[in-house]
């Protein structure tokens, strides 16, 4: 409780400065946006893939709005996840939409730090038994701090939500419902032009009662026996409520960006949660599609 408590004033006190601080981030690429981005996360549990598409208009360099929708493609690896309960199937494999999402972005650029503020929501359109949605709609404020020394750009995101989210390096095996804050901490260094490499730090602390969803086993297989040590609860169970220990998380992550033109990014990397003791490889691909259709005159 005192850890979620001084990472609140933190987040509050810092976002309370750095909305005074003025600046000018990207003047470019105002107007329609319109991004695609598949990724995936393989790790012991399986494969969790989404295809994201988002629309969203650049009103100026500071002030955006965006809405999408990810699909999931779901493969649970039933030998490494462990055994079903007499009478209940093994983790299986699925496909559907997850939550529907709106985002508005107030972006400032300033000499000594920038600052980003995203305020996302989502209403549960998703199937819950897929481990899609909690069924409850979710709110997310994140604050991303950064400065560039050269080539090296420290980081820092901070958050306050009521579901842990997915991130651009990481499709959770899971989802949850419940407060918690999140934390991420590290830093970039441009090798060259078009290559980049990362590393960094994070820690999801949850208060009260939590809800976590699974997206490996479902609500039809009944309790799954896992063979991992520290395992979570969404090895063993589609949905499990309890205190706020059963959504904690953190471990660290490191990555490569390759964007070989400005419309296009590759990246890959891998990440570990040390909470529960599961090392995870992902990957993934985004194209502006707004600014292809621009550079077209169309």
């Amino acid at each position: 409780m005192f850890r979620w408590l001084g990472y609140a004033s933190l987040l509050l006190f810092a976002g309370g400065n750095l909305l005074a601080q003025d600046g000018e981030l990207d003047s470019s690429d105002r107007g329609f946006t319109f991004y695609e981005r598949f990724q995936g996360s393989v790790n012991a549990l399986g494969a969790v893939n989404d295809l994201d598409s988002s629309v969203g208009y650049k009103f100026n360099s500071h002030f955006g709005i965006d809405g999408g929708l990810p699909i999931y493609f779901v493969h649970a690896s039933s030998s490494s996840a462990g055994t079903a309960t007499a009478g209940a199937a093994s983790p299986t494999s699925s496909n559907g939409i997850g939550n529907v999402y709106g985002q508005a972005r107030l972006t400032f650029a300033n000499p000594l730090l920038n600052y980003e503020s995203t305020l996302t929501g989502t209403a549960p359109t998703g199937d819950k038994a897929s481990g899609f949605s909690t069924g409850h709609a979710t709110v997310d404020w994140s604050n991303y701090f950064d400065h560039s020394f050269s080539s090296l750009t420290p980081f820092v995101t901070i958050g306050l939500a009521n579901s842990i989210s997915d991130t651009m390096f990481f499709v959770r095996p899971y989802t949850t419902y419940g407060l918690v804050t999140h934390v991420e901490g590290g830093a970039r260094y441009r090798l060259a032009r078009i290559v980049s490499v990362g590393a960094s730090l994070y820690d999801v602390a949850p208060s009260g009662q939590q809800t976590v969803v699974s997206r490996i086993v479902k609500t039809n297989q009944g309790t799954v026996t896992s063979s991992r040590k520290n395992h979570g609860a969404f090895e063993t169970a589609s949905v499990t409520t309890g205190s706020s220990n059963i959504a904690s998380d953190r471990g660290f992550s490191t990555w490569v960006q390759v964007q070989p033109v400005k419309t296009l990014g590759f990246y890959g990397g891998y990440s570990r949660s040390t909470q529960y003791s599961l090392n995870t490889v992902f990957f993934g691909v985004s194209l502006n599609l707004g600014s292809v259709v621009r550079s077209l005159g169309i």
